[in-house]
Order: C-alpha cells, then structure tokens, then sequence
C-alpha cells in the first residue's frame, strides 16, 4: 500500500471505529426515545458540541493551522512548530472559554432563537440540555486541536479513533439512566452528562501521543510567534466559513423546530447514515491529503501539477465508493434504517420516515463529497476565502429552499407536514451542488483542469442502480422476513452486484478492490 493511500485507510479505519459507536449510541438512544418530545430536544441540544467543534476545531484548524504546522514540520523547523502549536492552543483555550461561559449563561436566549415555537417542558429541558453540553463543547475543540497536531505526524488512526471514547460514555450514561427506571427526559440528561465525560476522555487518550510526536508543546502566549498572524489570516475566514455552514444547520433545526414532534430526531437519526459515507470516505481521503497537499513545494506550476494528480485520483477514488452509497440511500434506505434503529420506542413506520429523509439526503452526497475534498486544497493553497464564498451562497441557497421545501410546499400538496423535513434535505442536496460547482470551477481557474470523468460516473451509477434493483427484487421476493435477517440479504447482494458489475466494466478502483480482498480470503 502505497504511502498516499495508507494515510486515507488509517483516517477511513478511526473514522469507521467511531461511526460505527456512534450507530450503537444511536441504536440505543432509539429504542428509549423513539420519536419523543425528549428526542427531539437531544437531537437540537446535541447541535451545540458539534457547533463549537465544527466551527474553531476540525474546520478552520484543518484551513489554518494544519497547513502551517505541517509546513514547518517538512522544513525541520520542529522548535518553530511546537512554538505555534502551543500558541494556537493557548488561542483555542482562551476564545473558546469565553464561548462557553456566554453560552451556559445565555442558555435561554439560545433556545429562544434556535427553537421560538418550543415552550413548556420541552422549551425547560432544551435549556438544561444546553447549559450541559457547552462545557463538553469546549473539551471537543480542544481534541480538534489534538488531531490536527496528530494528522500533521501523519498519526491518523488514533485522532480519529478517539471519538469511540465519547460514544461509549454517552451510551453508558445512557445505560445506566435506563437500568436506574428514568424517565425520556431523565434519559435525556445523562446522556448530556456522558456527552461531558466522553469529551474529557476524548482529550485524554490523545494527549499522550501528542506528546510523544510533538515533543514539548506547552499552552503558551502568541506573542513572538511569527507563524500565528500566517494561521489567523487564514483562521478568520475560514472560520466564517465554517460559521456559515453552521447557520445552515442551525436553520435547518429552526425550520424543523415548526413540523411535528419527531421530525427532528428523525434528521438526527437520518444524518448518522448519511454522513457516514460522507465520513467514511470523504473525509477520510480529504483530512489525509491535505497535510501532503500542503508539504508541496516549487514553482506554481510544478505545485499546481501535483495537486491536479492528486484531485485526479481522489475524486474517482471518492466517486466510487459515494456513488453506491446514495443509490443504496434511495432504495434500502428503509431496510438501513430498520436494521439499525427498529426496536422498543423506535417503531416500523419511524424507519419510513427516515427512509424518505435519507432519500432526500442522497441528492446531494456526492457533491458534498467533492466539495469537502476541494476545499481542503483550497485550504492548502492558503485560500480560505473562494471556500468561504461558495459556503455563503450554500447557507442561502439552502435555506431559502428548505423554507419553502418544509414550510409552504407540505401545505400546496396537501400531505402531512411532517413530511417537511424531506424537503429540507432535497434543498441542502440541491445547495451542496451549487457549492461544488463553485468550489470546481475555481480551483480549474487556479491549478488548470483535473479530470471528473463523466463516462466513468456513468458507468458508476449503473452499475450502483443495477444492484438498486437487484436488491429491491430481493427485498420485495423477502420482505416477510425479520428486518435484522432482511438486512443480512440485501445489503450484501447490493455490494456484490455493485462490484461485479463495476469489474465487468473496467473501473480501475473495482480492479483494486478485488485483488485486496482476493488477497485477505487466502488462508
């Protein structure tokens, strides 16, 4: 395995050990509040970690930081680079301390802007949700940190491991409340507890490595450092970015804050699968590229023809394994999300309903794939703006879609209005596409044309919509059985059909796929 491919299994491995602990916490969460008022609140409180970790940790760290840190790393200037290292972490400490202070003070207010049609017991147990994770929210962007000085000593596994500490606090917390006789709100609370603990732990079980590959890297003051102004020039609009994606986010619980009770925990339960993929092989290949991305040196054109060799390569690497994903969202998106949620609370037509959502989610997929994957060479050229720009036509292209998907188009057709919340997904798919285009036709302004085979693709979502109906046939032949057993067949049929199918039309990655799984069933 050669070392481009090595560091995106390592990210890919860490990523698959977390996601998949996140199912399980998911799982289990589903069975002791289905749908609930108390799911629904969890699933709106829960945004806030991920806010603070997406805002200042994976996203403006992986524009700023890691390009700068890596760079001095491959030039030996490794006093230098613990210098900045300790300087972005004392940055780090001191903003988002503040951010959380603010934010556990502020609770009420949050709530009133982020949910208004919320009162009564569900509006009081959004507040304590709130106040509770912030702190926990503040550990995660520390650990961002860690994982980008990780990344940046090509240590990926372990960075991207570490979430399965915060999952399995999460769960037994959950666990626990459960064998204790608690109730859905009750359920509720320790889990934000466990959300804390496993921050912490997440930290923690990081910390020892980065000491061992940084060297002594200390909280320290950023007067003196001059790699810090280089980090903040790229930090701020990177972190508006980022902030602008957030909002999306946050819209998209203001909006879905108005549906019926349920819709968001079924988007909450809904995005689990559909980042996955997203994850599991979107960020796998981008968070490994782009410390290699950002070691390239030579002139302009020299560096520009590297990084058009790696696009090359890791847009079909991505294609073909995000374009089966979708198809498989579209047509066992039920099966999917029975297999993994169905049972206790969490009833047969829940997993419809999160069908319908993934289905939604699926227009966009691959897009948003390749947009994460472009703008991490955007953030390797030190351009965090042209990413901030397409971020900001996304923000309102998609809620102005979702606005009008989850609010007025239920009432004009007629159906249920919980059936909004597909429309808000069908408009973050439609807003990924718009950000992708933009991000694709700047980044072939700045380094010339890479390819983005169309017959290729082609072939892919062939391939991916016969194996759609082979697997639909055998869902519909089988649909009596138990869904765990259902799940068994398909999903595996699916996969085969894909990949018979795509080596029978030459596609380079099925060649490679093959020949390492023909290499790992030799006794």
């Amino acid at each position: 395995m050669n070392g481009r491919h090595r560091g995106s299994y390592l990210v890919a491995t860490g990523i698959l050990l977390s996601r998949l602990a996140g199912l399980v916490r998911q799982r289990v969460m589903a069975n002791y509040l289905g749908l609930s008022d108390s799911a629904d609140v969890f699933a709106a409180a829960f945004r806030v970690p991920n806010l603070l970790q997406n805002l200042f940790g994976e996203g403006a760290l992986s524009a700023s930081f890691i390009p700068s840190y890596s760079r001095l790393l491959g030039e030996e200037r490794d006093e230098e680079a613990r210098g900045l290292a300790g300087a972005i972490l004392g940055i780090l400490a001191l903003v988002v301390g503040v951010i959380v202070l603010v934010g556990v003070l502020a609770a009420p207010l949050l709530v009133s802007v982020l949910v208004p049609s919320w009162t009564g017991e569900k509006r009081a147990l959004m507040e304590v949700l709130v106040r509770i994770l912030f702190p926990g929210a503040g550990l995660l962007v520390i650990s961002a940190w860690c994982l980008g000085v990780l990344n940046s000593h090509r240590r990926f596994l372990l960075s991207y491991a570490a979430p399965v500490v915060w999952n399995v606090a999460i769960l037994t917390a959950v666990l626990v409340s459960a064998a204790r006789g608690g109730t859905m709100p009750e359920i509720a609370v320790w889990a934000a507890w466990g959300s804390v603990v496993g921050s912490l732990l997440q930290v923690a079980v990081q910390w020892p490595m980065v000491r061992s590959v940084g060297g002594a890297i200390w909280l320290r003051t950023w007067r003196g450092v001059a790699e810090v102004q280089t980090v903040l020039r790229t930090f701020l609009p990177a972190l508006i970015s980022r902030g602008a994606l957030q909002i999306a986010a946050f819209v998209d619980v203001y909006l879905a804050g108005f549906l019926p009770g349920g819709a968001l925990a079924a988007l909450a339960s809904a995005q689990v699968l559909y980042t996955l993929p997203v994850s599991l092989f979107g960020m796998a290949v981008s968070a490994a590229e782009l410390p290699e991305m950002s070691r390239e040196r030579g002139d302009p054109e020299t560096i520009a023809g590297s990084l058009r060799v790696r696009l090359d390569a890791a847009t079909q690497r991505l294609a073909f394994y995000i374009v089966p994903s979708a198809v498989a969202f579209l047509f066992l998106g039920g099966v999917l999300a029975a297999l993994i949620y169905q049972g206790g609370a969490f009833t047969a037509a829940d997993a419809l309903y999160v069908w319908v959502i993934l289905a939604g989610a699926a227009t966009g997929l691959l897009a948003s794939t390749l947009g994460r994957l472009y703008a991490s060479a955007f953030y390797a050229l030190r351009d965090a703006r042209t990413p901030l720009r397409a971020g900001l036509v996304r923000v309102f292209a998609g809620a102005s879609l979702g606005a009008v998907a989850a609010l007025v188009l239920p009432g004009v057709l007629g159906i249920d209005a919980k059936w909004g919340a597909v429309g808000l997904t069908i408009a973050a798919g439609i807003s990924g596409h718009l950000e992708f285009l933009i991000l694709r036709r700047g980044l072939c302004r700045r380094i010339g044309r890479f390819a983005l085979p169309q017959i290729e693709l082609v072939k892919l979502w062939m391939a991916a919509m016969v194996a759609g109906l082979a697997a639909t046939g055998a869902r519909v032949l089988f649909g009596e059985l138990h869904h765990v057993a259902l799940a068994a067949l398909v999903i595996p049929l699916f996969c085969a059909v894909y990949l018979a199918v795509t080596s029978a039309l030459d596609i380079p990655e099925a060649a490679v796929l093959t020949a390492r799984l023909r290499r790992r069933s030799r006794p």
